[in-house]
């Protein structure tokens, strides 16, 4: 009953209206939110490139200390794209029913919150986890229908006003209308847009951390164990300056090609960004069976690439690490496997230094 009269009382907030919510946006403002727009409209139809653009230049714009863009899946609102003090929270997901972001595709208008450890409409855990104390959220519409949020934060008290409400009110307008052509008109794309690499179609980071924090759940409650293997792919930078970005994009084509082909039908193969992969093994059998796969894997990516005449060389750098046994939290999982793949990175600059001396 209190949630509810809550939301009737004010649309977009908890506390009444005084003199610096009637103030509209500054010219400069409204300057800075078409310069957004244009940046936005050149992204075209690559909607990770939209919502990480308007993430980051959101920040600014409200002066907000973090900012995401939540889709709902289900019966969750989930961070697809993140930045400032929610970058590390991308595939975190709140409860459509118990988020302020879900009552607003909800109820399908701007809400904002002055306190989100006092404001009865928030996920306050997911709140203290963000760091987060006040935060406006606005609808993003597409074919009619309100499939998520842009979201800025701040970690102070009653940060947000009307005026941040009007200014992401227009930004979203463009934000949406750039994901419904990045869909290409087919509500069903909507979901696999937003979570896979534009170059390669394998997952992307938000989706790689969605699926590796419901891993780890999973992992708790049955005690199955996985592993999680970070890749550099090497050489990239070295083909990129010798003969262009578009052979440097047929080559981590194929070098994902290979990678999609070389991991069971139940693991994830993800591209992390530029040169940086990474998959999620599970299960994982325990009789040794993930240095097997891992030798396995660096015989499939390594190896020459004929593209257009040119002989290429495919190769990878793979550092591991395994559930429960290494670690039993996403960050330290992912800061394992990172250094071990360091480690076979400088290993490998050390063993060919020695074959040519």
């Amino acid at each position: 009953m209190q949630r509810a009269a809550i939301g009737r009382r004010d649309a977009v907030g908890a506390r009444p209206a005084g003199a610096s919510e009637t103030r509209v946006p500054t010219r400069d403002k409204l300057l800075e939110v078409i310069a957004i727009q244009t940046e936005v409209a050149r992204q075209g139809l690559d909607l990770g490139g939209v919502m990480s653009l308007v993430v980051h230049r959101t920040l600014a714009l409200v002066d907000a200390d973090g900012a995401a863009v939540e889709l709902a899946e289900g019966d969750d609102m989930v961070y697809r794209a993140a930045a400032g003090m929610a970058g590390g929270c991308l595939g975190l997901r709140l409860q459509r029913q118990a988020s302020l972001s879900g009552l607003c595709v909800a109820q399908g208008q701007a809400l904002y919150c002055d306190d989100a450890e006092l404001d009865p409409r928030t996920d306050r855990a997911a709140c203290i986890r963000v760091g987060l104390r006040s935060m406006v959220v606005v609808p993003l519409r597409h074919q009619g229908e309100t499939v998520g949020v842009l979201k800025a934060m701040s970690a102070r008290t009653g940060h947000f006003d009307k005026r941040h409400v009007a200014l992401l009110t227009l930004l979203s307008e463009l934000v949406a209308a750039s994901m419904y052509f990045a869909t290409r008109y087919a509500p069903g794309e909507l979901f696999h847009k937003a979570t896979h690499d534009g170059l390669t179609d394998l997952p992307n980071r938000s989706l790689f951390l969605d699926r590796l924090r419901s891993s780890l759940a999973q992992g708790a409650r049955d005690r199955q164990a996985f592993a999680v293997v970070i890749l550099d792919m090497d050489g990239l930078k070295r083909i990129n300056d010798t003969h262009g970005h578009r052979v440097g994009d047929a080559v981590l084509t194929e070098f994902a090609r290979r990678l999609a082909a070389g991991v069971r039908q139940s693991d994830t193969a993800a591209r992390l960004g530029g040169d940086e992969f990474a998959l999620l093994l599970r299960p994982l059998a325990v009789d040794g069976g993930l240095q097997a796969m891992i030798d396995r894997l660096a015989d499939q990516l390594n190896g020459s690439f004929e593209f257009e005449g040119r002989a290429l060389q495919i190769g990878a750098s793979l550092g591991a690490a395994s559930f429960p046994d290494d670690g039993r939290d996403l960050d330290a999982l992912l800061e394992l496997a990172d250094q071990r793949m360091y480690l076979h990175k400088r290993d490998c600059r050390r063993a060919m230094a020695q074959v040519f001396a």
